[in-house]
């Protein structure tokens, strides 16, 4: 979209019909100490179009792409290989251009393949029911806590050690507000004693597995001493490729399951949009946020899609609205149900199989360089090593060489001296022999 802007005869015009003065008239009200005047920014001077391109162009030439070198980044982000068939379909301009179904009944297409993410959702969480999406892991993750606390009328989430940083600040930034949020001690590469910090007034206690440290985590002892409690058990998947081999969340006791979709059918694209997942119980239907696209019949007798069980403010009286959550990840969500459908369930597990088999070849090959130890006993697709040296040093160095190596803990856990050492490295099908050899190669190189 072109910028087109005012004229000064425009904005004369119009600063005469609000009876303005000038431009800094608008802003009289705001206080002086909090003026900041043009000098103070670097700013270039005016630029015609095509100077700004140049500038821009030469700014993103800076960037690595993750595909251009040996990638082994993850940390609740995964570069997985999308078919091409995903991004063709999805930006068909029926897909494309839709937006949000206020008129559900005439967006028929739009509430089936919702319907069919659901199912798909429902099938590789272990859940009896879920949600047409949310933003993204992290608000699924905090909309699960406010869930729980509506259910059990409790105000304290206990946060294992082992959530990623960011989905537990979302959680602190808005559950907190309304109830108590406690964090469980950090301890990498095995599971905390969370079992002990649960009481009377515990409405959740949430575990992720496999961890941040890409730890696989066994849920069932967790629920079992959340229940006995009262309390219910919010299992966090940031990996959603792991549930292609481990055990689904609902088979080992889950009440709710938040997750990221993103390695579905969805790039990296610098962060986002990602897709949120969100499973429950059926018996918890009615507080779950969010949309719901349920089947039923018409008149006729023809199949048909419908909005069911709306809990948003958009659609009954806000004191009684689940949350304001006010959309979906819509095609996002397509392009899950899309690659996931491609897959088939023997090309999910298939898909699951190749992943742990490139990360077990890559943890092999790095702790034979000396001073490498392993950190995550038993892992998925991710896991972390600890080194003789400050990993951001490492990482550094490694990134000389061409090797975006992992993501040091110390960037997600600045406050925790413990990790300074430790990388968080992961591999996928996207990772070849040539690229595990090349990343050992150059960290035997950065240790000598």
């Amino acid at each position: 979209m072109r910028y087109l802007p005012l004229t000064p005869d425009d904005r004369k015009a119009m600063l005469a019909k609000i009876g303005a003065r000038d431009i800094d008239a608008l802003f009289r009200d705001v206080p002086k100490s909090a003026v900041v005047s043009r000098a103070a920014f670097d700013l270039p001077d005016t630029k015609g179009e095509l100077d700004v391109e140049r500038a821009l162009s030469h700014m993103a030439a800076k960037n690595v792409a993750a595909g251009s070198v040996p990638f082994f980044c993850g940390a609740g982000a995964y570069r997985h290989h999308v078919p091409a068939a995903v991004d063709h379909l999805i930006q068909r301009s029926e897909f494309l251009t839709s937006y949000t179904p206020y008129q559900p009944e005439i967006a028929q297409g739009t509430l089936q393949y919702l319907f069919e993410f659901q199912t798909q959702v429902a099938l590789i969480t272990g859940m009896e029911v879920a949600n047409a999406s949310l933003y993204d892991g992290s608000t699924a993750t905090l909309e699960a806590v406010l869930m729980a606390q509506r259910i059990t009328r409790r105000p304290k989430a206990i946060l294992s050690g082992g959530l990623h940083p960011h989905y537990a600040e979302t959680v602190e930034t808005v559950a907190g507000l309304s109830g108590t949020v406690r964090r469980a001690p950090v301890t990498p590469g095995k599971a905390e004693d969370i079992a002990s910090l649960i009481d009377d007034q515990t409405a959740c206690v949430v575990v992720q597995s496999p961890d941040v440290f890409g730890l696989i985590r066994d849920l069932k002892p967790v629920a079992d001493a959340a229940h006995a409690k009262g309390a219910l058990l919010i299992a966090v998947v940031t990996e959603i490729v792991s549930l292609g081999l481990l055990e689904p969340p609902g088979a080992q006791g889950a009440d709710i399951v938040a997750a990221e979709g993103q390695s579905i059918g969805v790039g990296l694209n610098f962060g986002g949009p990602y897709v949120g997942l969100f499973a429950t119980r059926e018996k918890f239907v009615r507080q779950m946020p969010g949309r719901l696209s349920g089947e039923t019949v018409d008149a006729a007798g023809k199949r048909g899609y419908v909005l069911t069980l709306s809990t948003r403010e958009q659609h009954i009286r806000r004191e009684k609205a689940t949350s304001n959550i006010c959309t979906n990840s819509g095609l996002c969500c397509l392009a899950f149900t899309i690659h996931l459908s491609l897959l088939g369930e023997e090309g999910f597990t298939r898909l699951a199989r190749l992943n742990h088999a490139r990360a077990s070849r890559l943890a092999d090959r790095l702790t034979k360089v000396k001073g490498v130890s392993l950190v995550t006993p038993n892992f998925f697709n991710e896991f972390t090593i600890g080194m003789p040296r400050d990993a951001q040093g490492v990482a550094d160095a490694l990134a000389d060489r061409g090797i975006v190596a992992g993501v040091r803990a110390s960037r997600l856990m600045p406050h925790e001296p413990a990790v300074k050492n430790m990388l968080i490295v992961a591999a996928t099908e996207t990772n070849t022999d040539e690229d595990i050899d090349a990343f050992g190669k150059a960290l035997a190189e950065v240790l000598s």
